[in-house]
């Protein structure tokens, strides 16, 4: 079987976040309604802006245009991933740790799929979150390989 689309995107991009010093935290190729999106979340530690998106966009798009590997037509987007970032990669929860985060897990842990509440740890087989209920605070343990998705949380006050 032929590689993905986001395998083929993942490898043409290497060079050129490397050179620009950027990160990528996700790729994405879905169909909404009759549109198909190829969509690239890059970062870096003071957050892209504008040029870096159009940089990357640019350079990603003449590399797409030389080797057309995508059958169908559809819009390029290359954007930073917003202040509720997926976490993906363990260095993704290592820089979260502290920091709000929502979790949703396959199956229902303690009797919930979803959490959440501060990331006080992180390792290859769990995390440790503090989560609010009502009045009071809980520590709750989630193993890893039940994660389903995992993102930063904007906390509204």
């Amino acid at each position: 079987m032929s590689k993905k689309v986001t395998e083929i995107v993942e490898e043409l991009l290497t060079d050129i976040l490397e050179q620009e010093q950027l990160e990528l935290v996700d790729i994405e190729y879905v169909k909404e309604g009759k549109s198909w999106f190829l969509r690239v979340f890059i970062d870096k530690e003071n957050g892209v802006d504008i040029e870096d998106c159009g940089l990357v966009s640019e350079k990603l798009g003449e590399k797409l245009d030389a080797i057309d590997p995508i059958p169908q037509n559809y819009f390029l987007e290359v954007s930073s991933p917003g202040a509720e970032r997926p976490l993906k990669k363990p260095q993704d929860f290592l820089r979260a740790i502290g920091k709000h985060v929502n979790i949703k897990t396959y199956e229902p842990i303690e009797g919930s799929k979803e959490f959440e509440g501060t990331l006080l740890s992180y390792d290859e087989k769990e995390i440790k979150l503090s989560i609010k209920i009502k009045t009071r605070t809980k520590e709750i343990t989630l193993p890893t390989e039940k994660i389903a998705k995992a993102r930063l949380a904007v906390i509204f006050s």
